[in-house]
């Protein structure tokens, strides 16, 4: 089993700014988008967890490292991994290229969080195996 999820993005006229490269604040809603489309591939659809379950998983850390400009048109490939599970949070990251060319990495930390409390949760069990399922091989 492959242990890293990958999908691409296209980037739109309106990720961009008047000179057609990649306005950095763009990435991360592109990346959040990402991030939506992982937790559906885990099995885990936001409109479900946040709706019915009443969870989600809000950003707590985020750092990211811009290696190339990317340009209005261009198809971006996301491969996220996972790096590390804990009791409720997720370490996550995310490389970014273009037809085999690095553009920007980022490596963020997701919590488990109840929506109506406002406090971080335990990952459900369902959820910390699907992760645990996915982690990256220790190097």
């Amino acid at each position: 089993m492959d242990k890293v999820f990958r999908t691409t993005r296209m980037l739109r006229f309106g990720d961009c700014d008047i000179s057609g490269t990649a306005y950095f604040p763009s990435y991360l809603n592109i990346l959040n988008g990402v991030n939506e489309e992982f937790w559906e591939h885990l099995g885990f659809p936001w409109h479900k967890i946040i709706w019915e379950d009443r969870w989600g998983t809000p950003t707590v850390h985020i750092r990211s490292d811009f290696s190339s400009p990317s340009f209005f048109g261009e198809e971006l490939e996301f491969a996220v991994t996972v790096l590390k599970v804990g009791r409720s949070s997720v370490t996550i990251h995310h490389d970014i290229s273009c037809k085999g060319e690095k553009r920007w990495e980022s490596t963020q930390v997701l919590a488990a969080s109840d929506l109506d409390k406002h406090i971080s949760i335990p990952w459900p069990a369902e959820v910390k195996t699907a992760l645990e399922a996915l982690l990256a091989d220790p190097a």
